[in-house]
């Protein structure tokens, strides 16, 4: 049994601060050959979106060069990016689908 000196606790809880997780953008990435169908069926199968923002995100990729699929812990955009490049290869298509450090 622990007994209490002076100025001693019984138990003594540290208290760690638990840092949140990393978080990472997931961009498409334009290319001259994806159709835009396409890429507007990988944002919503993917990505969970409706048929209006996955079109968005579509132009916006077609415009700027460039588009943002959404934010996720490390873990989670890094299975996104293999899941929407293999499904892209399936279908022969070059889209790129890269992951950056938000």
């Amino acid at each position: 049994m622990a007994t209490r000196g002076q100025g001693e606790n019984v138990l003594d809880v540290e208290r760690s601060r638990v840092e949140p997780p990393r978080l990472y953008k997931v961009l498409l990435l334009n290319d001259d050959f994806t159709p835009m169908d396409f890429v507007v069926v990988v944002l919503q199968k993917y990505f969970s979106m409706g048929r209006e923002q996955a079109t968005r995100i579509m132009l916006k990729v077609h415009r700027e060069g460039r588009g943002m699929c959404g934010v996720f812990p490390k873990d989670i955009a890094a299975a996104k990016v293999e899941q929407v490049s293999a499904f892209a290869r399936e279908h022969q298509h070059p889209l790129a689908c890269v992951m950056e450090e938000s």
